[in-house]
C-alpha cells in the first residue's frame, strides 16, 4: 500500500493514515463485519422508527419526546461517523483514510459523544420539572426553553471537541502512520503524534473533567429532587407512575456514564489493546443501538404509537 506524505521542514508529515482494525485476526473479519453491520442496521432502524413515530403521533409532541428526538438524531450521526469505515475495513480491507478524513472523523466522534452527555443532562432537568413542578411543567418547559436547551447541548458539545481536534490537526505525524484502532480515536492519535502533546493532554483532561463533572452534578441534583418528591407521594400508584416516567432516562444515563468511566479509567497496555478496541467500538456503537430499545420497551406512549402505526399499515 502506497503511503502519501509531504515534507514539513525537516520532518515527514503523513497525509494518509492506515487504520489497522483487528488485522491480527484475519479469520474474524467476516464475522466482525456481520456483527457490526447488524448493530448499524438495528441502530438506524430503531432510531428512525422513533423519529417517525414522533412526527406522526401528536401524543408524542411534548418536551420529553422532543429531547428523545434529538437523541435519536444524535445516535444515527454517532454511529454513521465510524461504522461505515469500520465495515469497509472488515469486508474490503480498505484501511486507508486521508488526513482530513481522519481529523473530520475525530471531530465528529468527540462532538457527538459530548452532545450525548449534555442532552442527557437537559433531559434530567426536563424530568425534574415534570415530577417536582407538574402544574407548571408546560409553562417552564415551553418551546423556547426546549429549543434553547437542545441547541446549547449541540453547540457546547461542538465547542468542547473543537480545541482538541484543532490541536491534534496541527500536530506532526512523522514516525509512522499506523492507527492501531478501529477509527481515529483521540488517545490513539496522541500516542501516534511525534509532537509535544503535554499541553493538549492537559487541556483535554482539564476541560473534559470540568464539563463532565458539571453535567454529572446537575443530573444527580435533578434526581435527588425527583427521588425526594416521589417518596413524599402518598399514592403507591402515583409513585410508580412518577418513577416510570424517568426510569428509561435513568437507565440510559447509568449505561452511558458507566461505560464512559470504564473506557477512560481503564489503563491501556499492549496486552489490553484488543480489549480497548472492542470497548471503544461498543461505546460508540452499542449504546446508540440500545437507546431506542430502552425507550421503546419502557415507555407506554411509544409502544402505543408503534401499535397504532402498525395497525394503520395493516388496515386494522
Amino acid at each position: 500500500m502506497n503511503t502519501r506524505y509531504l515534507q514539513r521542514g525537516n520532518q515527514t508529515q503523513f497525509t494518509e493514515f492506515i487504520i489497522l482494525g483487528f488485522s491480527d485476526y484475519p479469520n474474524l473479519q467476516i464475522l466482525l463485519f456481520m456483527v457490526f453491520l447488524c448493530i448499524y442496521l438495528v441502530t438506524i432502524m430503531g432510531n428512525l422508527t422513533i423519529l417517525t413515530l414522533m412526527c406522526i403521533d401528536s401524543r408524542l409532541h411534548t418536551p420529553m419526546y422532543f429531547f428523545l428526538c434529538n437523541l435519536a438524531i444524535l445516535d444515527v450521526c454517532l454511529t454513521s461517523c465510524t461504522l461505515p469505515k469500520m465495515l469497509s475495513i472488515f469486508l474490503m480491507d480498505n484501511k486507508g483514510i486521508a488526513f482530513l478524513g481522519c481529523m473530520t472523523q475525530l471531530l465528529l466522534l468527540m462532538t457527538f459523544t459530548s452532545v450525548e452527555l449534555y442532552l442527557l443532562t437537559a433531559m434530567a432537568y426536563d424530568r425534574y420539572v415534570a415530577i417536582c413542578n407538574p402544574l407548571r411543567y408546560s409553562i417552564i418547559m415551553n418551546k423556547r426553553v426546549c429549543t434553547l436547551l437542545s441547541a446549547s447541548s449541540w453547540v457546547i458539545g461542538f465547542l468542547d471537541a473543537l480545541p482538541h481536534s484543532v490541536s491534534i490537526s496541527y500536530s506532526s505525524f512523522c514516525e509512522h502512520n499506523m492507527i492501531d484502532h478501529l477509527f481515529c480515536n483521540f488517545q490513539t492519535m496522541l500516542q501516534l503524534s511525534c509532537s509535544d502533546t503535554s499541553a493538549t493532554k492537559l487541556l483535554m483532561n482539564t476541560l473534559n473533567l470540568s464539563l463532565v463533572l458539571v453535567s454529572l452534578v446537575l443530573i444527580l441534583t435533578s434526581y435527588s429532587h425527583i427521588i425526594s418528591s416521589i417518596l413524599k407521594m402518598q399514592s403507591v400508584k402515583g409513585r410508580y407512575k412518577a418513577f416510570s416516567t424517568c426510569s428509561s432516562h435513568l437507565t440510559v444515563v447509568s449505561i452511558y456514564c458507566g461505560a464512559s468511566l470504564f473506557v477512560y479509567l481503564t489503563p491501556i497496555s499492549d496486552s489490553t489493546k484488543s480489549f480497548h478496541k472492542v470497548l471503544d467500538a461498543s461505546y460508540s456503537t452499542v449504546i446508540p443501538m440500545l437507546n431506542p430499545i430502552i425507550y421503546s420497551l419502557r415507555n407506554k406512549d411509544i409502544k402505543a404509537a408503534l401499535k397504532k402505526g402498525l395497525e394503520g399499515r395493516t388496515g386494522g
